[in-house]
């Protein structure tokens, strides 16, 4: 299996396992990553980790003999598909960790991208690449590295097509840490921090922060008010506000 889902207590694991290759994406496995996540959503657990096998690469980027001699058409095609499939991260109903090990470049970044949180271990590496093979990232690097970074450090990583290595990658904001040791340990420990919280109302969280860069400040604003109210309308609310008077803690049920 080139896509691995596991089941780890209360954690889904995703592993991209084609190390020979540095886990690179082909559109067969972004297929077989779709389909993963739509199990993720069907599963018990309140977090999804995602990692590529062995110590070398999260994820190399796009299979780039694929790449070649394709219509337009299909070219366009392909980037849809990339996009639709990291899209699913963002309407899990549970947060998403990216664990990058060594290089994550191309579509390696972009999958890192579209994960809720991202860490990452000492010898990893970003980048998007893409310009130094007349092209640009078309599975929503353009997108989402600015709302990470900013659009000036964003447009310099991109137009450069320059690596970033794990201490700048935490300096600037695209990954949340840099941790020593076992990733998969950092990842579990990462995700408690969040994990014991109402999984409804870790959801609005989740969509009201998305939403920011999306529309002006009134419209965000206003759409917070509605989540919020739709958060004080659950049972976690009420015994977390009771837990919170009584000086215990909270036992959020999930509704």
């Amino acid at each position: 299996m080139t896509v691995e889902l596991t089941q780890q207590g209360d954690l889904a694991v995703l592993t991209l396992n084609r190390p020979k290759a540095l886990n690179a994406l082909s559109f067969a496995i972004l297929k077989e990553i779709g389909e993963a996540i739509d199990r993720v959503a069907d599963m018990d657990v309140r977090a999804l980790l995602i990692t590529g096998a062995g110590d070398k690469a999260f994820c190399a980027g796009a299979d780039i003999k694929e790449l070649r001699n394709r219509s337009l058409v299909d070219q366009k095609r392909g980037a849809e598909l990339g996009q639709a499939v990291f899209a699913k991260l963002d309407r899990l109903p549970v947060a998403s960790i990216a664990l990058v090990n060594g290089y994550a470049f191309g579509g390696g970044s972009e999958l890192a991208l579209a994960c809720t949180f991202r860490l990452a271990t000492p010898n990893a590496i970003f980048g998007l690449p893409e310009i130094k093979l007349g092209l640009i990232p078309g599975y929503g690097g353009t997108q989402r590295l600015p709302r990470l970074v900013g659009e000036g450090r964003a447009l310099e990583i991109i137009m450069t097509g320059r690596n970033v290595r794990a201490e700048e990658a935490a300096q600037i904001g695209l990954v949340n840490a840099v941790v020593e040791g076992d990733l998969m340990e950092a990842g579990t420990a990462f995700a408690a921090k969040f994990t014991r919280y109402s999984l409804p109302v870790l959801e609005l969280a989740r969509r009201a922060v998305q939403r920011a860069s999306d529309m002006p400040l009134h419209e965000g604003l206003e759409m917070e008010a509605d989540l919020s109210t739709l958060a004080y309308r659950t049972n976690d609310a009420e015994e977390g506000m009771a837990a919170f008077e009584e000086k215990r803690e909270a036992q959020f049920k999930d509704g």
